[in-house]
């Protein structure tokens, strides 16, 4: 029997070719869709994963209350690592000391390679449990050692075997291998550890992290604290343990007071900010966003299937009452339809499978993510399977129940009818899906609004041209001058300069600053950035008043250069601070002049309040202006040639400020396309169900249409005549979704304080081409309907 039901549906799929293509089509379209989301939400979720004390793993944070605004961070002074070792050893199994993620040079012979890597205690590589491919995890405890990546190992020293070899690290640092461990997987936090050194060498290393390790400063937060908590503590435990470590070893006049706590490994991706209220946030808002989408556009297609097979199913009434006069009982007619509709969502799960293997390198490279189908995975089958048994039923209850219970006398007299709301449900779900892509393409073109008019920002600065290279090297700081002034006579530079961070970032905020007419209670905070003489000229800031610094003057290496934030931040009532005393620290410190804002953080917040003075002791970057009389690349290699004279063991590695100021954009670029994508394939599948319904409808009213055509109605009242209808629905679901995309898309701005307003022609554009494509849809059928001869329609009358 059941041999027979498949061979029937078969039949029928075949001989309704264009409705089977789609339903088949926009089901796999909407099932592709979920798995691409499910599988993208599945490795959000699984982030850090890889590490087996996943669960136990936590970085220590700070967070307080400064100037009414709420503030938290993972920067934090090293003298706190000894007091949770010492005075905490029963709450904690490990206190690992980090520097942060950055990039080193690392060679090995000829070969050198810019690579990222930390610095670590010797207990992290248990706390992460890497697994070593070669030697052990104690490895570390080797003061004058390194621990490698397997990329990086292949990289310096092929198929050979590493261990016991000696690597350089920046041109100054002689560590011997002792361990090769698994590359850490792409959805981890620390995917970029290309290499581990021991904590105790960039202490002895480096003059002031000895300094600050040494003289116990506990206002030198530079560094990361990471723990695994003992098996019988809890974070919440620790945490009241632990939240008033910070404030008592600071002095009362510190800026703020600030509670220590533990961030769990499993938050670290998915809550990763703060609101000035200290409610958490970060990319957990994208996974319920694309969960949503996700169900959306399942949804969609689900409401696609059901209509056009309960409208389908309408014309089967007589065969129905056949079935019923020969024998058939209701459980075998259904059983029939049942089969029908599973058989259908099987094709459809089978080319969603495919679409999905298709798909994946493309989604991924948009995504930026490495993800593979789930094929060991039994949750993935189960709900691959268990979802299309669900659609199938639910599609194929209205005409198994319904139409089996017509009563065949009926049917076969002809005096059966549909009755006059059979419709409605169908209207109700074509306003449902025209809802769901109308909010999508508001909320795609807001998004991208955002991001346009976060880049239209004036950042204060000329980013064309400007180039950085990190000072890793002990060479660039001991021959910068005659570097600076062997580039000049290339010609390929006009100007260069040092900075303690480069114009796109701002990493370094001090207190401790005092001038005239300062209220004693305010803790005033600025970002401070360490500049030579010609940091001005190389990326071109623009100046309010007053003026740069100059080698003219030997004072101004006690002055500085503030930002116009930071002009209006001081609070003066006598207008511009140029002149002004400022001292930091007990230092006295001129005003020499007020530049515009550099935006050197996040383009969609506002610019910090910052002060730039001169010291080449903070050097981390170079930054060169390229000479645009020449093109980049013949610039570049007259600069890499100068490069290697006076650093002849470092590669010439550099980075654009502008691709650099780019990345700032990424994270909502990524989420903007991925929901345009989605977006266009809601519509699609809206489409592609109008599309449907509309051939449905005209087929209906043939007859309707032959008569008509014979009292006179013209092609263009027909077209109206059978449009209409969905023109409506597509009215009613722009009213609904208007609101609810305004609603929702005001929240969403109100995370940004750099943000654009919600225009109302982003709604009308979105209305226009919504109608626009309904009619574009639906026309083809009703036109096609229109011109066909009347007597063809009408001749069986």
């Amino acid at each position: 029997m059941l041999r027979n039901y498949l061979k029937i549906a078969l039949r029928n799929i075949v001989k309704n070719k264009a409705y089977s293509a789609i339903n088949i089509g926009g089901l796999a379209v909407g099932m592709a869709v979920a798995m691409l989301i499910g599988l993208w939400i599945y490795d959000e979720l699984s982030y850090d994963k890889y590490h087996q004390n996943y669960n136990r793993v936590a970085k220590v944070m700070q967070r307080g209350i400064f100037e009414g605004v709420f503030g938290a961070g993972g920067y934090m002074p090293l003298p706190l690592a000894n007091e949770l070792r010492t005075d905490f050893a029963d709450d904690f199994t490990y206190v690992v000391m980090s520097s942060w993620t950055r990039e080193h040079i690392l060679a090995f012979g000829d070969k050198k390679f810019t690579k990222q890597g930390n610095y670590l205690s010797p207990e992290a590589p248990d706390m992460f449990t890497l697994k070593m491919l070669r030697g052990t995890r104690a490895g570390l405890k080797d003061p004058a050692s390194i621990m490698l990546s397997e990329s990086v190992s292949q990289a310096l020293f092929g198929s050979d075997d590493p261990m016991g070899k000696i690597v350089k690290i920046d041109n100054r640092l002689n560590v011997k291998v002792t361990g090769v461990y698994e590359d850490l997987p792409y959805n981890t936090e620390f995917r970029d550890m290309n290499f581990i050194a021991p904590w105790d060498l960039y202490v002895s290393s480096e003059e002031w992290v000895k300094r600050a390790q040494d003289n116990v400063e506990w206002n030198n937060n530079s560094w990361q604290i990471l723990t695994q908590i003992a098996p019988n503590a809890t974070f919440d435990a620790v945490n009241a343990k632990i939240k008033g470590l910070r404030v008592k070893h600071v002095p009362e006049t510190a800026p703020y007071k600030a509670e220590v706590f533990l961030q769990p490994m499993s938050r670290w991706h998915l809550y990763t900010g703060w609101d000035k209220q200290g409610n958490v946030e970060g990319r957990i808002q994208y996974v319920w966003l694309f969960g949503i989408i996700g169900l959306f556009v399942l949804l969609l297609a689900c409401i696609n299937f059901m209509n056009l097979s309960t409208a389908r199913s309408e014309k089967r009434a007589k065969e129905v009452g056949i079935r019923k006069a020969v024998g058939s009982v209701r459980a075998q007619l259904i059983s029939q339809f049942f089969s029908e509709s599973l058989m259908v969502v099987a094709f459809a799960f089978i080319l969603s499978m495919l679409v999905v293997i298709l798909v994946l390198p493309l989604f991924n490279e948009v995504a930026d993510k490495q993800l593979g189908i789930l094929w060991t995975n039994p949750m993935f089958w189960l709900s691959g399977i268990g979802f299309s048994l669900f659609t199938g039923i639910i599609a194929g209850s209205y005409p198994a129940l319904y139409l089996s219970s017509f009563q065949p006398v009926k049917v076969l007299k002809g005096t059966f009818r549909v009755g006059r709301f059979a419709s409605m449900p169908r209207k109700v779900l074509v306003v449902i899906q025209f809802t769901v892509s109308v909010t999508l393409i508001i909320g795609t073109i807001l998004v991208f609004r955002q991001i346009q008019y976060a880049k239209n920002r004036p950042i204060g600065y000329d980013r064309n041209g400007l180039i950085t290279i990190t000072m890793n090297t002990p060479e660039l700081h001991t021959h910068y001058n005659a570097l600076r002034e062997e580039l000049l006579r290339t010609g390929a530079v006009i100007d260069m300069s040092t900075s303690s961070t480069p114009a796109t970032d701002l990493n370094s905020q001090n207190g401790g600053f005092e001038w005239e007419g300062k209220d004693p209670n305010f803790k005033a905070q600025f970002g401070t950035i360490a500049v030579t003489h010609d940091f001005g000229k190389t990326v071109g800031w623009q100046f309010k008043e007053g003026r740069d610094f100059s080698r003219n003057f030997t004072t101004d290496s006690a002055a500085l250069v503030m930002n116009e934030t930071a002009a209006k931040y001081m609070g003066l009532k006598t207008g511009s601070p140029v002149g002004m005393i400022v001292k930091w620290n007990g230092k006295p410190m001129r005003v020499l002049g007020v530049i515009k804002d550099m935006v050197m953080g996040s383009p969609f917040e506002p610019v910090v309040q910052t002060v730039f003075m001169l010291d080449y002791n903070w050097a981390g970057v170079i930054n060169i202006k390229l000479n645009p009389e020449q093109s980049a690349p013949e610039s570049l290699a007259k600069i890499e040639t100068v490069f290697r004279k006076f650093n002849p063991g470092s590669p010439f590695d550099f980075k654009f400020t502008d691709q650099q100021y780019a990345l700032k954009f990424a994270t909502e670029e990524r989420i903007g396309k991925l929901a345009s994508i989605f977006a266009m394939l809601a519509v699609f599948i809206s489409c592609l169900g109008i599309f449907g319904l509309a051939s449905f409808v005209a087929e209906q009213r043939t007859k309707e249409i032959g008569v008509r055509k014979v009292l006179g109605a013209s092609v263009f009242s027909l077209w109206g005549l059978l449009s209409k209808d969905f023109v409506v629905l597509v009215t009613i679901a722009f009213g609904i979704a208007t609101p609810l995309a305004y609603y929702f898309l005001s929240n969403w701005l109100h995370k940004y304080e750099y943000r654009t307003d919600i225009s109302w022609w982003i709604f009308a554009v979105t209305g226009a081409g919504a109608l626009g494509i309904t009619l574009l849809t639906v026309s083809y059928q009703s036109i096609k309907a229109a011109l066909i001869n009347p007597v063809k329609s009408l001749r069986s009358e």
